[in-house]
């Protein structure tokens, strides 16, 4: 591997990793702030209530995967983080409690995305190269998380969206869920690898690509 490729390589881990990372520790952090706020602060004292990427790393699914991709080029981006732990026994009212916490990741996602548009467009006017590394970092920045906070709201155990749509469900249609949340992780797995990801990039990408003309980053 020659100079140019670890160069490459560099640029390519910059660019996509980086935002990546902060935006999985994002996330966790703001399902552990909210779980706090509610009256749990099992995250804080397991050190997880921090944007500090270490406390919230799972080996394969924050570094291997996404690492791995990002150097063969393969078109399977993705990736997790450790899930902040949650003791429902420190809520008021779990079930009302458990749906702002778990919707807390998803919306925190959001928020960096249009933190992101913002920027882009707070760089509108600047010269050439600075606006083209912004709109560059900015524009996958703003994918990522975009992309975060949908999938993470599919309506599945052991996603955000399967406990956020619990708080809707009958009490035995959601004990059947949690008990079946192996198989269906499963389900998720295979989606993942079957290319199922489509369903959800296509529409993400195309949304994106519309919101990037609108700040002159397309």
């Amino acid at each position: 591997m020659n100079i140019n490729n670890l160069t490459e390589i560099g640029f390519k881990l910059a660019i996509m990793y980086v935002p990546f990372l902060f935006a999985l520790c994002f996330h966790e952090f703001a399902h552990g702030y909210v779980a706090k706020m509610k009256g749990d602060n099992t995250a804080q004292l397991m050190g997880r209530l921090t944007l500090n990427p270490l406390a919230h790393m799972d080996f394969i699914g924050t570094f291997l995967l996404p690492v791995f991709a990002i150097v063969t080029g393969i078109p399977y981006f993705f990736g997790w983080a450790k899930p902040v732990p949650v003791n429902p026994r420190n809520l008021s009212n779990e079930k009302n409690d458990m749906f702002w916490i778990a919707l807390a990741g998803p919306l925190s996602n959001v928020f960096l995305a249009v933190v992101a548009v913002g920027i882009m467009f707070l760089f509108k006017g600047a010269d050439v190269e600075t606006r083209s590394m912004v709109n560059n970092f900015m524009s996958f920045f703003f994918v990522i998380n975009l992309f975060l906070a949908v999938f993470n709201m599919l309506p599945l155990h052991p996603l955000d969206g399967g406990k956020v749509i619990a708080r809707f469900l009958p009490y035995k249609t959601n004990r059947w869920l949690e008990e079946n949340s192996q198989v269906l992780n499963f389900a998720l797995i295979i989606l993942i690898l079957s290319g199922g990801f489509r369903i959800i990039s296509g529409p993400v990408l195309g949304f994106s690509y519309k919101v990037f003309a609108l700040v002159g980053a397309a």
